[in-house]
């Protein structure tokens, strides 16, 4: 029954795969007016009717769609994601050179959300019906409430207009030369915003999630045993009680990263931090095909894979999921 589940959960996932990659060919293509047109309105080329029949061919645009995919799935199966012919780049180097900015953003942010709002909901819960508990309930719903752009807008006016604080874009100061410990005090400079805004977002939902799961796990058998024993308080909160409320937040964060990822587009944009938001925002202004298809085949196989590591990882975490089997 084991090697039965695993490979029910390997071919979902490769026909997950196959559809999203199909479905990341085609949107580009549903998007309304003329692609060629759009892709070289930007730029001082003068499009004539020879030179536009001549794209449409250079794009392969004039094949049958079928063939546009295999045409598509070859270059893809060679790591080749296509040329920028806006950026006038390989798309492959384009998302590289954003990736690393994106997922720095998105591990200290999820690092940060989940360890403050793991510690608030276990608090907030085991206090349930204080005025602590009262007080973080509203709070975490008020913040809920006002949407990641909305936060970045007051941050960014008031952190970097108005006192200074922080810079305004960019990850690191252009042309400083700065080595060593004051290149990364730049970079963290630069992130601050961007990381405080993204995980501001997200704490409320870890802090509502695991309030609620620790409010149904403390009236359990087995934390009467352990109550019961002696050990002490904190013990029983961690080890005993968190321990299994935090169950359910594993089976979130395959979820949660595709939010995540959705979310970083609004906030790379205005802070101008130079990650896959940001390119993705210049990619869609710009009708680029090839780097739009780029980016979000890259996007759909980090979702899938922070997916397949969590179904990994969950059997591992909860023993449990194997003999339901």
């Amino acid at each position: 029954m084991k090697w039965d589940r695993k490979l029910k959960m390997v071919t979902v996932y490769l026909f997950t795969i196959f559809f999203l990659i199909f479905f990341n060919f085609l949107l580009p293509r549903l998007l309304p007016g003329d692609a060629i047109l759009a892709m070289y309105s930007g730029s001082e080329i003068l499009i004539t009717e020879e030179l536009y029949n001549e794209l449409i061919n250079l794009h392969g645009l004039d094949r049958p769609l079928h063939e546009q995919f295999i045409t598509y799935l070859t270059q893809l199966a060679h790591g080749n994601l296509g040329y920028s012919y806006i950026c006038h780049a390989s798309t492959t180097d384009l998302i590289m050179n954003a990736l690393p900015w994106t997922l720095l953003l998105i591990g200290m942010s999820f690092i940060l959300s989940a360890t403050v709002g793991i510690v608030l909901g276990v608090e907030s819960s085991w206090r349930r019906g204080s005025r602590t508990d009262r007080w973080l309930l509203v709070s975490m719903l008020l913040i809920d409430g006002v949407p990641s752009l909305v936060l970045g807008v007051l941050f960014l006016m008031i952190f970097s207009l108005n006192f200074g604080w922080f810079p305004t874009a960019g990850a690191m100061t252009p042309y400083s030369n700065a080595q060593g410990i004051a290149h990364i005090f730049d970079i963290l400079m630069h992130l601050a915003l961007p990381l405080a805004t993204l995980t501001l977002s997200q704490i409320p939902g870890d802090y509502l999630m695991i309030r609620n799961s620790m409010v149904l796990t403390i009236n359990e058998p087995f934390i009467l045993t352990a109550r019961a024993k002696g050990l002490r308080e904190r013990k029983i909160k961690y080890y005993h009680a968190a321990r299994n409320a935090i169950l359910p937040f594993f089976t979130r964060i395959g979820i949660r990263i595709a939010f995540v990822i959705t979310g970083v587009l609004f906030i790379e944009t205005i802070f101008a931090y130079p990650g896959l938001g940001l390119l993705t925002y210049e990619a869609i202004s710009n009708r680029d095909l090839p780097l739009i298809q780029g980016i979000l085949t890259v996007s759909v196989l980090i979702v899938l894979g922070v997916n397949i590591l969590v179904d990994v990882l969950y059997a591992k975490i909860d023993p449990r999921i194997e003999y339901a089997y």
